[in-house]
C-alpha cells in the first residue's frame, strides 16, 4: 500500500476543510455523472464518506481505474476535504464534506460478491447465507456497530473490576468431565489411551480453587462450552464475565455487582440505572409467576385458592384436591386494551405447553361478571371483584394445577398478553435482583434432590441444621441479576466447609466415591484453610444481545454456530483423516454405503 491512510471514513468534517488526506476502505456505491464526476461513497469500520473523481483533473490511468471499480472493490484514495457540492446529505455522518480524489490506489479488485453487507437487505439475504459469507456479512455497519459494543463492555468490566482489586486469571480449557447440569465436550488424550478432557462448562472450580489459593478477587472474560441445543438467546460456545470474592457475603457480591452494570449501562447508553431492587424467589413467583420476573408492566398474579373452594366449578376442585393445587387469577385492566375470544381462546392452548389445562376468563361489566366461567364464580363474585380490583371493561384470567404448574402457566401467559396488548415500554430498564432460591428441586424420575443453582451453593447462614432435617425447606446463599424479564447473571455464595460440602453431595446422590472421582481435588482444597468466598457470572453475550437491541445472539458473537451448531463459513464440525483416529485411539462404526438405487 503506497498511500498511508490519515484518517477513518467517519472522522472528518466540516472544520477539515482544505486539509490533504488519505482515506482507506470499500467501495459503497458507485455513481458517474455525465459531466466528467464519478462519485463514491467510501466505507469502513468508522463510517462513511463520499469522494470525488474529478475526470479533467486527474490523469488517464485515474481515469481508467476510477471508472473500472465496482461495489466492494478495496482502494485508498488521496485528496482534499470540502464542503460538499449540492448540499449536505442528513443521511451521513459525514454528510457535510466530501473528498476530491488527487491520486487513486486499487489494493484489490473483487469478484462478484455472492452477498452484499446492505442493512436493508440483510433479512431477505436469509441468515444461513451470511453466515456462510460471514466475511461479508461482518462489513455491515450494524455488525461492526455491535462488534465495538462488545468491545466497549469487556473495556468496561475490565476497568471496574480493576479499580475494585480483582487480577485476571486465566483457567485451563482442558479439564476433568464434572456434572454441570448439561452435557460436556469431551476431547481424547493422545498420551493416555481412553482417557478424556472435557471443555469447560463453566471455570466454577477453578475460580473455588483460586480463592482457596489467596487470590481474594478474581475477574476472567471466559470461554464456555455446553453441549446442549443452540436457541435464540443461547450457543454451545459462549462467554461469560466470570468473578469470584474471598471473605465476603450475599450483599457484598450483589452491591459490586449492582456497581458493575450502572457502569456498563450510563457508558455505554447514557442510562442511569439507579438503585437495583431485591425479590424474594416466593415473591418473584407469586407475584410474577417466573423467577425472573419482567418489571415493566403490572399484570400480577394472585392466588385466589380460598374463593376458588367456594365454587362449584370442578375445574378449581380438582386442581383443589391436588397434593399443593392452587388457583392464580390475573387481571388485566381494560385501559390497557382489549383481549379479543380469539385471544382468550387461543391463550387456553398456550398454557397447556407449561401443562395447565387451560385458562378460563372471565369478563367484569358494569352489571358485574359476564361471559366465560361467571355463573361458577356466582358464588364469590364480589370477592373476587374486590380480590383483584376488577372495574368495567376488565378481563380477568385463571389456571388451576400445582402450584408449580399454575402459577409458572400464568407467569408466562402474563409476558404473552403484555406483548399482545403492547404494553411494554422498549425504552425502560429495569433490574431486579432475585434472591432466597429453595436450595434444592426434587427429583421423582430419580428420587433424589437436584441442586437449583449447582452442587457448590451454600445455603444460606441459618439453614445449615435443614440440609439433615427438611432440605426441601432450606434456602440457598443464591442470587440472580434481571433485566426486563431476562436473567443476566447468577452466582451464589459458595460451600467452604467440607463438612457440609459432603453432605450437599450426599443430597444430591453423589457417592463418597463419585465425589472423589469427579471433584477428589476440591474436597482436598476445602480441608486446607478454604475462606468464605462467593461469586457471580454474566452472560457476555446475552448482555450485548440487550445493549444493541437484538433477541439474536448470533448477531453480537463474530463467529457462530447456527440452530443445529454448525459452522457454515469453516464447514465445521467436519471429518478428519482416519490416521488422526488411529493415533487418538479411537475407533468409529459409519454406516455402510447403501447400494445404488436403494
Amino acid at each position: 500500500m503506497k498511500l498511508n491512510r490519515t484518517h477513518m471514513c467517519g472522522d472528518l468534517r466540516l472544520d477539515d476543510a482544505d486539509k490533504k488526506v488519505v482515506l482507506a476502505g470499500w467501495v459503497n456505491t458507485y455513481r458517474e455523472h455525465g459531466e466528467g464526476l464519478i462519485f463514491i461513497d467510501l466505507r469502513d469500520r468508522g463510517g462513511l464518506t463520499q469522494v470525488v473523481f474529478d475526470l479533467e483533473d486527474v490523469d488517464e490511468d485515474t481515469v481508467k481505474q476510477s471508472r473500472a471499480l465496482r461495489r466492494e472493490d478495496v482502494i485508498a484514495i488521496s485528496g482534499k476535504v470540502r464542503k460538499r457540492i449540492g448540499g449536505p446529505n442528513p443521511k451521513l455522518e459525514t454528510g457535510e464534506i466530501e473528498i476530491l480524489v488527487t491520486q487513486l490506489e486499487v489494493l484489490n479488485k473483487t469478484e462478484t460478491p455472492p452477498i452484499l453487507p446492505d442493512e436493508h437487505e440483510a433479512e431477505k439475504i436469509g441468515e444461513d447465507s451470511r453466515l456462510r459469507h460471514r466475511f461479508i456479512d461482518l462489513r455491515r455497519p450494524r455488525m461492526q456497530q455491535i462488534l465495538a459494543t462488545r468491545h466497549r463492555v469487556t473495556k468496561v468490566a475490565r476497568d471496574y473490576f480493576d479499580e475494585n482489586g480483582f487480577v485476571e486469571v486465566e483457567t485451563p480449557c482442558l479439564i476433568k468431565s464434572t456434572p454441570e447440569g448439561a452435557r460436556d465436550f469431551i476431547v481424547p488424550s493422545r498420551h493416555e489411551p481412553g482417557q478424556w478432557y472435557a471443555l469447560p462448562q463453566s471455570p466454577q472450580i477453578f475460580k473455588q480453587i483460586l480463592m482457596i489459593s489467596g487470590c481474594d478477587r478474581y475477574v476472567q472474560i471466559v470461554r464456555c462450552f455446553r453441549d446442549e441445543d443452540p436457541r435464540a438467546d443461547r450457543q454451545a460456545e459462549f462467554s461469560q464475565i466470570d468473578l469470584e470474592m474471598s471473605f465476603v457475603n450475599r450483599d457484598d457480591v450483589m452491591n459490586m455487582m449492582s456497581g458493575f452494570v450502572m457502569r456498563l449501562w450510563q457508558t455505554v447508553l447514557g442510562y442511569d440505572v439507579g438503585d437495583i431492587p431485591v425479590m424474594t424467589y416466593a415473591e418473584a413467583m407469586n407475584r410474577y409467576g417466573i423467577d425472573r420476573p419482567d418489571l415493566r408492566f403490572g399484570l400480577e398474579l394472585e392466588d385466589v385458592s380460598d374463593l376458588a373452594a367456594k365454587t362449584d366449578f370442578r375445574v378449581f376442585a380438582d386442581a383443589l384436591a391436588k397434593d399443593t393445587g392452587c388457583v392464580k387469577a390475573m387481571r388485566v385492566p381494560g385501559q390497557l386494551g382489549t383481549l379479543t375470544r380469539k385471544l382468550t381462546d387461543g391463550y387456553s392452548e398456550f398454557v397447556k405447553q407449561f401443562r395447565a389445562g387451560g385458562a378460563p376468563v372471565v369478563k367484569m361489566t358494569e352489571k358485574g361478571l359476564e361471559t366465560g366461567i361467571a355463573r361458577f364464580l356466582e358464588p364469590v363474585a364480589d370477592e373476587v371483584i374486590s380480590r383483584l380490583k376488577l372495574e368495567p371493561g376488565d378481563t380477568a384470567l385463571f389456571t388451576a394445577d400445582t402450584w408449580s404448574i399454575a402459577t409458572k402457566a400464568l407467569g408466562e401467559l402474563r409476558n404473552k398478553v403484555a406483548r399482545d396488548l403492547d404494553i411494554i415500554d422498549k425504552g425502560l430498564w429495569k433490574f431486579v435482583w432475585v434472591i432466597d432460591f429453595p436450595m434444592f428441586e426434587w427429583n421423582d424420575e430419580q428420587n433424589r434432590w437436584d441442586s437449583m443453582h449447582h452442587p457448590f451453593t451454600s445455603p444460606m447462614p441459618d439453614q445449615f441444621d435443614l440440609l439433615e432435617s427438611e432440605p426441601g425447606k432450606c434456602v440457598s446463599a443464591g442470587y440472580d441479576l434481571v433485566v426486563n424479564g431476562s436473567e443476566i447473571a447468577g452466582g451464589s455464595v459458595r460451600i467452604h466447609q467440607p463438612d457440609v460440602q459432603k453432605k450437599v453431595f450426599t443430597l444430591l446422590g453423589i457417592s463418597d466415591e463419585d465425589a472423589e472421582t469427579k471433584f477428589g481435588f476440591l474436597m482436598r482444597a476445602l480441608k486446607y484453610g478454604a475462606p468464605p468466598h462467593g461469586g457471580i457470572a454474566f452472560g457476555l453475550d446475552r448482555l450485548v444481545m440487550h445493549l444493541v437491541g437484538t433477541d439474536n445472539i448470533r448477531d453480537v458473537i463474530a463467529f457462530p454456530k447456527t440452530q443445529t451448531g454448525s459452522d457454515l463459513m469453516t464447514e465445521a464440525p467436519g471429518p478428519v483423516d482416519p490416521a488422526q483416529l488411529e493415533e487418538l485411539h479411537i475407533t468409529v462404526n459409519l454406516p455402510e454405503e447403501q447400494p445404488a438405487g436403494a
